[in-house]
């Protein structure tokens, strides 16, 4: 009988593989990576030959017993459009294929921000239209050993249809390296918000750490199946919330089990804690006579993710984005005098969840008047996840899920080089990024044999400024980035100076693309270009004074401040204390002081987590990198 259902096994095995298959990174529209050998593989019955026919190339291949095939195609120069076909017991046609350079866009949520959600959205969609440029988006999906594909609905053309919805700094760095270059780029979007460096690292790297050197994987797949069964079960409850069934959105529903809540806050900073799912927040206004009988604006800031918000019972708005900011328009008919109702139910998918926006963000408009909505809030869980025995099940619960599901699958489709902006999620352990930065690197160069440029974006400034010098661990990040510039064929896009003290999300990601382009060009292409601002090279002192020497000043230093005053120095004596700095330009170099530091040892610049009043440029726009002339330890160092 065993014998028997291996042989029907086997045969149902066979012919699933009966006509050729291709990974969904093969499709119409695609661009394939100019100058380099290219592979195409994909499946088909056992013992089948595959012909390709590609460009003048006729390239065979013959399935083996697992049903793969794989062939390479000689190296072409970039153009097209072109038609492959696939031939075999089926026969494919892919159309519209251009040879350019292609580029892995990867990160957490500052790569996986929309076009549709930056500033002058609406422009830059309408002009998108690059015939030239292809768009490629993988689907989310997490795994513990490499799969075979990834799931996404195929390569697009860049134009207003396809563009609102695909990462915004992929989009306008391809887009700076089309107009620059005159050569078709393909865009591989592959990133998911709130994730760790540690999950895009491949095993045979983070296999070795100490803590994970015993782990057996077979068991940490049987622990995700459990896992996912139970998460089944949380979804099903998400689709049919008893907040929604009870209706939880009238007035007149009852309070019971409701608590109170402070807003605006991320609820893992209340007793709520770690959970994600479906939680119904409330509120109660008074309405003066003299303010009926007129249209109104709600504003909420932004909420992470989604919200559906009531008010006195009806619908007035729905959006599934946390970094939108909500307002929506209320009717004169829907106010009422004295007694009004504000229910809004948070649907948060992973990381933070709730309320995240300031005070003065959440206000009801009406004429000239304003209701604060601010503070004491009530708030119910309907579905949250930790009812159902589900934590830490996402993508940073172990290393390496989303190289196995969301890398590894294109690791043998050729590239011109990576982009990355990630960090966020592992500035609390800054020095050990120092080690984890580098080692990703080096881990996808290997595995994609190809030691391609690599490009990335320093975080930008972001939270309240500091009012003295203070320990940072976004500034420690920073440091660990720049100091992953010693591995070759690096660049970073210093982004210190369009940063948001209240959005972790900065919406101006046209000058992100735009300056990972410029470090492309100079790493990727070697153009002769100022691609960096000034990077701190040397210091001297002198008597009271510090002087520093700096690198890639390109026409030379500037400030950005009408008054002539460099700004975001600190400098510290031997006793490791900083006070803020007085500083200035003398032609490439720049002079720092300060009263009552009669002995300077260390100057720090852009040191903080929002060091947004840093000014220092050179003369072609491009701002100082953060840095630190010392090496005292720093408070993410644990050894």
């Amino acid at each position: 009988m065993k014998i028997f259902f291996s042989a029907i096994i086997c045969i149902i095995s066979l012919t699933a593989f009966a006509d050729i298959k291709l990974p969904t990174i093969f499709t119409s529209n695609m661009v394939l990576q100019r100058d380099k050998q290219i592979k195409i593989w994909g499946w088909a019955a056992r013992g089948e030959t595959v012909t390709v026919n590609f460009n003048g190339q006729v390239s065979k291949a013959k399935t083996g017993k697992d049903g793969s095939w794989q062939l390479t195609l000689q190296p072409m120069t970039y153009g097209g459009p072109y038609e492959m076909t696939l031939s075999g017991k089926n026969k494919i046609a892919l159309t519209n294929i251009l040879i350019g350079d292609v580029w892995i866009c990867s990160g957490q949520s500052n790569m996986e921000f929309v076009l549709k959600n930056t500033r002058n959205s609406a422009k830059e969609i309408s002009e998108s239209i690059y015939t030239s440029i292809r768009l490629f988006t993988v689907e989310k999906a997490t795994a513990f050993k490499p799969l075979n594909d990834v799931n996404s609905t195929g390569w697009k053309e860049c134009n207003p249809a396809t563009t609102p919805a695909f990462s915004a700094v992929a989009y306008f760095f391809g887009r700076k390296l089309n107009r620059d270059l005159n050569i078709p780029i393909g865009l591989i979007h592959t990133s998911w918000g709130g994730t760790n460096i540690q999950t895009w690292t491949s095993w045979d790297v983070m296999g070795k750490e100490n803590q994970y050197k015993n782990i057996n994987l077979d068991e940490k797949a049987k622990e995700d199946a459990i896992a996912k069964a139970k998460n089944e079960e949380f979804i099903n409850a998400l689709k049919n919330d008893k907040g929604d069934m009870e209706k939880w959105y009238l007035p007149e529903s009852s309070s019971e089990g409701w608590k109170n809540i402070k807003v605006p806050q991320l609820w893992e900073l209340t007793e709520i804690g770690n959970a994600d799912g479906n939680i119904w927040f409330k509120k109660e206004f008074d309405v003066t006579e003299d303010m009926t009988g007129k249209d109104a604006i709600l504003n909420l800031g932004p909420i992470d993710d989604n919200d559906v918000t009531y008010l006195n019972g009806v619908q007035v708005g729905a959006t599934n984005n946390y970094s939108t900011e909500r307002s929506y328009k209320i009717s004169s008919s829907q106010l009422k005098k004295g007694k009004n109702t504000i229910v809004v139910k948070v649907t948060d998918t992973g990381g933070g969840g709730g309320f995240f926006g300031k005070d003065d963000q959440m206000y009801l408009e009406i004429g000239d008047k304003k209701i604060p909505l601010a503070g004491t809030w009530l708030y119910k869980p309907s579905v949250i996840n930790t009812s159902f025995g589900i934590q830490n099940s996402g993508p940073n619960s172990f290393p390496s899920q989303l190289y196995n599901a969301m890398i590894a699958p294109l690791i043998k489709y050729s590239i011109k080089g990576a982009i990355w902006y990630q960090g966020e999620s592992n500035a609390g352990e800054a020095y050990k990024y120092r080690t984890l930065f580098p080692n990703m690197i080096n881990d996808w160069r290997q595995k994609w044999n190809d030691d391609f440029p690599f490009l990335w974006v320093q975080l930008a400034n972001f939270m309240p400024q500091d009012s003295i010098p203070v320990a940072s661990d976004w500034a420690e990040l920073r440091e660990a980035q720049s100091m992953t510039l010693s591995l070759p064929k690096t660049g970073q896009a210093v982004i210190i100076d369009i940063g948001e003290r209240d959005n972790i999300h900065p919406k101006n990601k046209q000058d992100v693309g735009y300056r990972l382009a410029l470090a492309g060009e100079k790493v990727a292409y070697r153009k002769d270009i100022v691609y960096s601002g000034p990077t701190y090279q040397s210091m001297k002192k002198d008597d009271d004074k510090i002087i520093l020497t700096f690198s890639n000043i390109g026409s030379g230093l500037m400030l950005k401040d009408k008054y002539g005053y460099a700004k975001g120095f600190a400098i510290a004596g031997e006793d490791k204390k900083f006070i803020w700095a007085k500083a200035h330009i003398e032609g490439d170099k720049v002079i720092v002081s300060a009263d009552g530091v009669t002995n300077p040892v260390a100057v720090r610049y852009a040191w903080g987590n929002n060091p947004d009043d840093a000014n220092i440029y050179n003369k072609e726009g491009l701002p100082a990198s953060p840095f630190r002339t010392d090496d005292w330890k720093g408070i993410t160092q644990k050894d």
